[in-house]
C-alpha cells in the first residue's frame, strides 16, 4: 500500500501524546505510508526514532500548569500574535507541499481548543484542495467532557461540517466514547474504533535485572506528578514493603526544585531517578507499579501484567484517568486510589493490599497503530476524486 499523511500533534504538558503518535507513525510507516509528522510542542529525544518522511518543527508552545489556559513559548513568554502567525505559515506551507492523500489531526475539535486559530485554516485550506484529502481526528480512548452542552454541539457541529472518521484509539469493549462524550451517539456514523495504541513488543528481551522486585514509582512526564512522588518517598520510610528496594522514575518534566527535594533526603533501598529507556522491561520484573493513570502507563501495565495501584491526576477538572482508573479497578486489574484521597498511609495501604494478590489478567484489543495504518490506507487506496463514500471506512465497533 502506498500514499501520504499529513500528522499534526500538539503536546502542551506531559509527552503521552506524543508518544502515542510516534507509535501511529511507525505503524503507518510499516504499512507503506508517507507521513509527514507536525509537531508543535517542545522538541523531545523521541523524535529523532520517528519514522516519518518529514519531521516538521513548529515554533514550541507548552503549558504552565495543568490548567492548560497559558501558553508560552520556549522562552516563558506568553504567545502572542507573531508566534501564532509563524505557526499558521508553516502548517499551510506542509499542505501545500506534501499534497497529502489524508490530513490527520490529534485530538481536535474535542481537545486542543486553544490551537483552533492555526487548525481551523489548515482544515479550511485541506477542504479546498482537489482533490481533497481525507480529513480525520485521532483521539484517544476517553476526552475531557465539555463543561458547557453548547461546546460539545460545536464539536459535533465541527466532526460533521470537517471531519470523514474519528479514530477513537480505545477498545469498546472496555470503554464506549459516549462515556466521556454523551453525543457520540450523534458521530456514530464517523466512528471507528482502532484498539489501543500500545508500544510493540521489542524484538529482543531486555536480560538485565533492573527492577526485579522492586516497587516501582513512575508519573509518565512527570510534570504533574509531584504529589505522588512524596507520599510514596513518605509511605517508604514509615516501612511500607521495606523488604524491597524501591525506585522513583520522577520523569523528565518533573520542576528542577522539586527533583532536588525528593533526592535531598532518599532512605537506604530507595533509588531516584527521572527516566529510563527501559522502563516497560523493568515493569514486567517489578514486584509492585505504582502510577497515575495515563494512556501510555496502563498499557504498559496492563502488558507487563502485574500488581499495580492507580492514583489518577484530577486537577483542574480532569476526568480522564479517573474514569479510566475505574473502569480498571471494577475489572479487578489495578487497584485504584483517588487523587483527593492520596496520603502515604493510604497508598501504603493499597501498596500492600495488591502486593498480597497475584495480577489480573485483562484481554484489550492493542493493536490500534496497525489498525490505524490499515484503515488510512485502504481510505487511500479507495479513494475517488470526488465526495468519499462513508460506507468504505466508517464503523461504529
Amino acid at each position: 500500500m502506498s500514499g501520504s499523511v499529513l500528522f499534526y500533534v500538539q503536546h502542551v504538558l506531559g509527552i503521552g501524546h506524543l508518544r502515542r503518535a510516534l507509535h501511529l507513525v511507525n505503524g503507518m510507516a510499516q504499512e507503506g505510508l508517507a507521513v509527514t509528522l507536525i509537531t508543535g510542542g517542545e522538541p523531545m529525544p523521541e523524535l529523532v526514532s520517528a519514522k516519518a518522511r518529514a519531521v516538521v518543527q513548529l515554533p514550541p508552545l507548552r503549558a504552565t500548569d495543568a490548567s492548560f489556559r497559558n501558553l508560552v513559548g520556549l522562552d516563558g513568554q506568553p504567545a502572542d500574535e507573531t508566534l501564532w502567525s509563524e505557526r499558521r505559515e508553516m502548517l499551510l506551507a506542509a499542505l501545500a507541499k506534501t499534497m497529502p492523500d489524508t490530513v490527520l489531526i490529534e485530538g481536535y475539535p474535542f481537545a486542543r481548543r486553544a490551537f483552533r486559530r492555526e487548525l481551523e485554516p489548515l482544515i479550511a485550506a485541506a477542504r479546498a484542495r482537489r482533490p481533497r484529502p481525507e480529513i480525520l481526528c485521532s483521539l484517544r480512548d476517553i476526552i475531557v467532557p465539555p463543561r458547557e452542552e453548547k461546546r460539545a454541539q460545536e464539536i459535533v457541529d465541527s466532526i460533521r461540517a470537517n471531519f470523514d472518521a474519528v479514530l477513537v484509539h480505545g477498545d469498546p469493549r472496555l470503554i464506549r466514547l459516549e462515556e466521556s462524550f454523551p453525543l457520540a451517539s450523534e458521530i456514530a456514523d464517523r466512528l471507528v474504533y482502532t484498539g489501543y495504541v500500545a508500544a510493540p513488543e521489542p524484538a529482543t528481551r531486555d536480560t538485565g535485572n533492573a527492577g526485579t522486585g522492586e516497587v516501582l514509582v513512575s508519573a509518565g512526564g512527570g510534570a504533574v506528578g509531584g504529589a505522588l512522588m512524596r507520599a510514596a518517598l513518605a509511605a517508604r520510610r514509615h516501612g511500607c514493603l521495606a523488604v524491597a528496594n524501591w525506585r522513583i522514575l520522577t520523569g523528565p518534566n518533573l520542576p528542577a526544585a522539586e527533583f532536588a527535594e525528593l533526592a535531598a533526603d532518599v532512605p537506604q533501598g530507595v533509588i531516584i531517578e527521572r527516566y529510563r529507556s527501559d522502563f516497560a522491561d523493568m515493569l514486567r520484573r517489578c514486584r509492585v507499579s505504582v502510577s497515575q493513570a495515563g494512556y501510555n502507563t496502563v498499557l504498559d501495565i496492563i502488558g507487563a501484567r502485574i500488581p499495580a495501584v492507580l492514583v489518577p491526576f484530577a486537577e483542574e477538572h480532569e476526568t480522564e484517568q479517573t474514569l479510566r482508573a475505574e473502569r480498571l479497578a471494577a475489572c479487578g486489574v489495578i487497584e485504584m486510589l483517588p487523587a483527593a484521597a492520596l496520603s502515604p498511609e493510604r497508598l501504603a495501604e493499597a501498596i500492600e493490599r495488591v502486593a498480597q494478590r497475584p495480577p489480573s489478567v485483562l484481554e484489550l484489543d492493542t493493536a490500534g497503530a496497525h489498525c490505524t495504518a490499515i484503515r488510512i490506507a485502504r481510505m487511500i487506496a479507495n479513494r475517488t476524486r470526488s465526495e468519499p463514500d462513508p460506507e468504505n471506512y466508517r464503523s461504529g465497533g
